[in-house]
């Protein structure tokens, strides 16, 4: 071996497979030796993580063999602690707990002094002085009172425990197909709508419309409905708006009967700053879980940020990631908010060198805990599906941890939708460049997976507008009628099918949809707030509007149900490697192969060309297997599925190619 290989071969696996990185070979070693001395020093003798992420089984309320109860809190600075309650009439008297060297502070409450449904706090002596009435870090029921509107943890003891009647593998789905969904405004009353109603209701329809995996919002208790969830104060606790422990297993446990893996939106970036509700001074040191100077403020987000150099915060998180995958058997997670994790400057700057990934305000505390979480995830449920909302592009996010990388499954491709969104905002139909279209479509990282998605929550909030509503706008109101032809509507529900399918097709290695925009579903979600008068109008999903055949949401819903089953049939997204055919600028057409499958896509406003010829590979005959004019979809039916399309002498396949319209051809014989 030469000099050169065996110094190669010395390098991680990341760097091998990127020469670019080979700068950055030092830190990246340095992050693989850092997360084996921490996993040597925190595992056991086998190094598993599991024994040392059990921190939600030593704090909290727990019932003891003996009868009784134990309650235990780390509280290091504080001064004195006491359980108040339901059981004692909120007082402090007789309920005291006692302070060991290890900062936690426990007692033990006699057998039937508490008891099942009742609330309960800890009044807490902090370090400042002040005495304040909390609720435990792991607490793993929280209500709000109906009259008060303040959240007090519960004593949870189902009288008859839930019993699981499916196994599920996540493993098994090979290719995420991910319909993003919230519990909350899932039904079409103006309402909240709780964890079985969406079993029942919303889960055959996903089922129904081809997807594989629910992507669950808003789970961890947040005190306040308009955050989306993303502002969490009880981290163990699903949120009691939606139903009770033992519902949220329900929808777990029905969705796997379905054929559907359950991914839970999990929130470690950041925490609500809240004081009654949340972590924040929780033992009056000014720190404890957050750090104690500016590091520990999100200011764009106005909320506290984790300090992950502890061993204490490292436990109190992996465990929490233990916590939702076996008691609650989730299948992986959606980690929110990794940018702001991953970067000092939580995310706001441009990312335009390898350095910015491995010098610049770097938090390696952060890398080292998703390094551990994404162990941990796959320590308990191997084939866990780990998605990162990252938009950074950190260089081996998606990598096994032993290569240099981080851990995480996929990431989402976040420019994408931002590309479709800049796009229909500034520039028209007409100008649309094909060749940054194409390069934005698959422009990733080689061998890491990405979730593509057109739009997602983030497009259906208020202030901004979903595809369908950027395409058709207030004439939604008006034309969608299944017999008004409606020249924006019918631009709308071209271009719709066509942005969904060819990013499909193209930016990833998965898919996600948000519940109700694979059918157009109309306006934006807004929750219900003080500048809204409180109300609940935008903050459903109209669900009559694609189940009445007198309106063209079906047409959307129908394609995208076919656009998903040619995915499954012909492996596609997957793994495989886009082949761009043919950018035409003059004709604005796409022709592009991936996975076997190739695609047509007409997006000129008035140009339907009759015997347009491109290579493609292979000989013989391919067959139309997908079209954006089929009827069924709201389109104009221009194009004949019952013929061969064979490929000529010259390699050429010839195809009638309407304007703003869709096609996918596969081989014959296959």
């Amino acid at each position: 071996m030469t000099a050169m290989s065996e110094q190669s071969a010395d390098l991680p696996q990341l760097v091998r497979d990127d020469p670019w990185l080979e700068p950055q070979a030092e830190r990246i070693r340095a992050r693989i030796d850092r997360f084996r001395d921490t996993l040597g020093r925190i595992g056991d003798s086998r190094g598993r993580l599991a024994p040392f992420a059990r921190g939600h089984q030593l704090i909290g309320l727990h019932p003891t063999p003996e009868g009784d109860w134990s309650i235990r809190e780390w509280l290091p600075a504080a001064k004195a602690v006491s359980v108040i309650g339901d059981f004692n009439d909120w007082s402090v008297e007789g309920h005291s707990l006692s302070r060991h060297d290890n900062g936690v502070w426990s007692a033990r409450l006699p057998a039937g002094s508490i008891a099942h449904g009742q609330r309960y706090k800890l009044r807490i002596t902090g370090a400042d002085g002040s005495v304040r009435d909390r609720i435990p870090a792991c607490a793993t029921r929280v209500v709000q009172d109906p009259e008060t509107h303040d959240f007090s943890a519960q004593v949870w003891q189902a009288p008859e425990p839930y019993v699981w009647r499916n196994d599920f593998d996540p493993s098994t789905v090979t290719i995420p197909r991910i319909y993003e969904a919230h519990v909350g405004m899932s039904g079409e009353e103006p309402r909240v709508h709780g964890y079985r109603e969406f079993a029942n209701t919303v889960l055959p329809r996903i089922a129904e419309a081809g997807y594989n995996t629910v992507q669950l919002m808003a789970v961890q208790e947040h005190p306040y409905y308009g955050s989306f969830g993303y502002h969490v104060s009880s981290f163990f606790a699903p949120s009691s708006r939606f139903g009770t422990p033992e519902d949220l297993k329900y929808l777990v446990d029905t969705a796997h009967g379905l054929g559907l893996a359950v991914l839970l939106d999990i929130v470690h970036s950041h925490a609500v700053k809240n004081i009654a509700e949340g972590l924040n001074d929780l033992d009056g040191s000014g720190n404890l879980y957050f750090h104690a100077d500016g590091r520990g403020e999100h200011p764009q987000w106005d909320s506290k940020c984790f300090d992950y150099s502890r061993d204490e915060i490292r436990c109190f998180l992996l465990s929490n990631v233990r916590w939702w995958l076996e008691e609650f058997r989730f299948d992986g997670f959606r980690f929110d908010g990794v940018t702001s994790m991953l970067y000092w400057h939580r995310g706001t700057t441009a990312f335009d060198h390898y350095d910015k990934y491995f010098l610049h305000d770097i938090d390696h505390d952060a890398i080292l805990y998703l390094q551990l979480a994404t162990t941990l995830a796959r320590e308990l449920k191997p084939g866990a599906l780990l998605v990162a909302e990252d938009m950074s592009g950190m260089p081996g996010l998606c990598r096994p941890v032993d290569e240099g990388g981080i851990g995480f499954t996929h990431r989402l491709a976040m420019g994408v939708p931002d590309y479709w969104i800049k796009l229909l905002k500034h520039t028209r139909d007409e100008d649309w460049n094909l060749d940054e279209m194409w390069h934005t479509l698959v422009n990733r990282r080689h061998g890491e997976a990405n979730i593509a998605y057109a739009e997602s929550h983030d497009q259906a909030l208020v202030g901004d507008k979903t595809l369908a509503f950027w395409l058709m706008d207030q004439e939604m109101y008006w034309h969608m009628g299944a017999e008004d032809d409606h020249p924006v509507i019918d631009r709308g529900i071209a271009l719709h099918k066509m942005i969904r399918l060819v990013t499909f097709a193209l930016a990833g290695e998965g898919w996600l949809t948000f519940m109700g925009n694979e059918f157009g579903h109309p306006e934006w979600v807004d929750f219900p707030r003080e500048g809204n008068g409180w109300s609940y109008h935008y903050c459903r999903r109209q669900w009559s509007l694609v189940d009445n055949p007198a309106l063209k949401y079906r047409f959307l819903a129908l394609f995208d149900r076919a656009m998903l089953q040619l995915g499954e049939a012909r492996g596609l997204p997957g793994d495989q490697t886009a082949n761009c055919l043919n950018i035409d600028p003059v004709n604005k057409v796409l022709c592009v192969e991936r996975a076997g499958v190739v695609l047509v896509f007409n997006w000129s406003i008035d140009r339907s060309i009759p015997d347009y010829r491109f290579k493609v590979p292979g000989t013989g005959d391919y067959q139309l297997v997908l079209s954006s004019d089929d009827p069924d979809f709201g389109g104009h039916d221009r194009v004949d599925a019952s013929v061969p399309y064979p490929v000529n002498a010259d390699g050429e396949l010839s195809v009638y190619t309407p304007a703003r319209t869709a096609l996918a051809f596969a081989p014959a014989d296959q």
